[in-house]
Order: C-alpha cells, then sequence, then structure tokens
C-alpha cells in the first residue's frame, strides 16, 4: 500500500471537505505516517474515515475530527500542551508538530509504554508520556496553554479546566454517539467559558464515567 499516497488523500478528501483551512494541521497530518499508530494488522485501513479500534479501549480519532479540534485550539509554536488519553501516541504526535511540548496523559501504563516506543522509533522527542488517571489531568506540569482530550466525554471536569493557563484553550468532543459536540473551553481573566464549534461524534475516552464533573 502506498501510504504516502493515502496520507494525500485523506486531506483532499477528508480533512479540506470539513472546513479545515490551518495549513500547519494538514502539513502535520500529511506528514506524520498514522499506519505507524495502529497495530500491524490494521495498518491497511488506517486511514479510513472512522474511528479505529486500537484495542484496550482506545481508538485512533478520526482524521478530520483530530483536525478540526487542532484548528480550533489555534495551537501556537511556544504552546506548551496536554493530551489526555495518549493512547498510540498518534494525536500528541501531531501536535508535536504545533506545539513547543507535548505532555501524554496516559492511565494504562501498557499502551504508555507501546506509545513511548512508537514515538521514539521516528525520533519524535517533544513529548512526554506521563502515568496517572485522565480526568484528572496532570497538574504536575500544569497550567497548559492547550489541552486536547482524545475522544469524547459526557462532560469536562473542572479540575480540567483549571489546569488551563490564562488564554488556554481546552478542546473536546462533549456529548455520546453520533450526538457530539466538538466544543472549546477559554480560560481569561481567571474566568472559564465554553461554546461548541461543530458536531461530531467519536467513542468515548474511557476513565470518565464515574468521574464527578459540571457542565458548562
Amino acid at each position: 500500500m502506498d501510504f504516502a499516497a493515502a496520507r494525500h488523500n485523506m486531506v483532499e478528501s477528508q480533512i479540506k471537505p470539513n472546513r479545515v483551512t490551518d495549513t500547519l494541521v494538514m502539513n502535520a497530518l500529511a506528514e506524520l505516517p498514522r499506519e505507524n499508530f495502529v497495530p500491524k494488522g490494521l495498518q491497511g485501513i488506517a486511514y479510513v474515515d472512522e474511528a479505529i479500534d486500537i484495542g484496550d479501549g482506545r481508538h485512533l480519532m478520526e482524521a478530520w475530527v483530530l483536525a478540526r479540534l487542532l484548528q480550533t485550539a489555534e495551537v501556537q509554536a511556544d504552546d506548551v500542551a496536554l493530551v489526555i488519553g495518549c493512547g498510540s501516541g498518534y494525536e500528541a504526535a501531531v501536535m508535536s508538530y504545533l506545539a513547543s511540548t507535548v505532555v501524554a496523559l496516559e492511565s494504562e501504563k501498557s499502551i504508555a509504554n507501546r506509545a513511548n516506543e512508537t514515538l521514539s522509533a521516528l525520533s519524535i522527542d517533544t513529548v512526554a508520556v506521563v502515568n496517572g488517571g485522565l480526568a484528572r489531568g496532570y497538574s504536575r506540569q500544569s497550567p497548559y496553554d492547550v489541552i486536547f482530550i482524545n475522544g469524547a466525554v459526557p462532560e469536562i471536569p473542572e479540575r480540567l479546566s483549571g489546569q488551563l493557563a490564562e488564554g488556554g484553550r481546552l478542546v473536546a468532543i462533549v456529548g455520546e454517539g453520533a450526538f457530539g459536540k466538538g466544543t472549546l473551553v477559554t480560560r481569561y481573566n481567571d474566568v472559564i467559558t465554553s461554546r461548541e464549534v461543530f458536531d461530531a461524534g467519536t467513542p468515548a475516552l474511557p476513565g470518565f464515567e464515574q468521574d464527578s464533573a459540571f457542565s458548562f
């Protein structure tokens, strides 16, 4: 399979038609080998226009949903970013093309280890994979300019939005099934606000089901 052609086709047929205009986001998706972040038996479908089950309750997010969220976050070159739910490391790797430093939080050590191996093999050294409960975030390195939640959540825990820096942006798909909303949370003058940006469904991210949270 010609993976370079598949990446090009993904950008042309999935990303651009879904109102993605950010050149940096599109370039990152066009360059990063998505096939390296799925099990070998699934490499042939790495570029399909749907979420891919990569095992252990984790999914590779639909490329256009990822692109819309990153475009909404307006990631800057000097930003420090937190990815909630590292999974295979793909979304954190894409973020590494945009931000200066990426902290990728993963609750399962075996998943984190595999992600580290993949990132190291690609010489991506600006992503630090850390272990911990997803809904709690990673306050040790906070505050963050950008927080990206890698999967759908029923609502956004206050403790996550509380880890945003002044002017920080949190992006996530909020909701279940096909009724999710691409959501932007911002922090300005210590005031947290939220707004829905686009409609999108993506598989749920485990770890938020029993969390005590509030919804904006």
